[in-house]
C-alpha cells in the first residue's frame, strides 16, 4: 500500500470521520480557503485508484467511502516511518523522541507500560 500525500491524507481524514460522503460533504469540512470542486473530485478519484476509497453511484453523483480503516493505515504508516528513519527499531525511535522532547523517566515508564499492553 502506498503512502498518502498531504492532500490525500486530508481527504482521507475527513472520509474516515464521515464514513461516507459526497464530494460536497468533503469540501464542507475543509477549512478556508476551500479548494475547487474539481480538485477534491480528482483527489478522491486518485484515492480510488490507489485502493483507499470506493463509491456507490447515484446517477451522475458518487457517494465515496473508505476501503481501509484509519487504524490500518496508521499502523502501516508508522511501520514505514520506523523503517525509513530508525532502521526498523522501535527502540531507536523512542530513544530519539525521548531525547528530543526531554521526556522524564516517569513519562518513559508510562510509555513502556502502554507498549506492554
Amino acid at each position: 500500500m502506498k503512502e498518502l500525500t498531504k492532500a490525500e491524507d486530508q481527504i482521507m481524514q475527513i472520509l474516515w470521520k464521515l464514513e461516507e460522503g459526497f464530494v460536497n460533504d468533503i469540501i464542507d469540512r475543509i477549512p478556508e480557503p476551500k479548494p475547487a470542486y474539481n480538485t477534491v473530485s480528482t483527489i478522491v478519484r486518485i484515492l480510488e485508484k490507489k485502493g483507499f476509497v470506493d463509491h456507490k453511484a447515484y446517477g451522475k453523483t458518487h457517494l465515496y467511502f473508505p476501503l481501509i480503516k484509519r487504524e490500518e493505515y496508521t499502523q502501516l504508516f508508522i511501520k514505514n516511518f520506523i523503517g525509513n528513519y530508525f532502521s526498523n527499531s522501535f527502540k531507536e525511535m523512542v530513544s530519539f523522541f525521548a531525547k528530543g522532547d526531554n521526556m522524564t523517566v516517569g513519562e518513559i515508564e508510562d510509555l513502556m507500560n502502554e507498549v506492554k499492553k
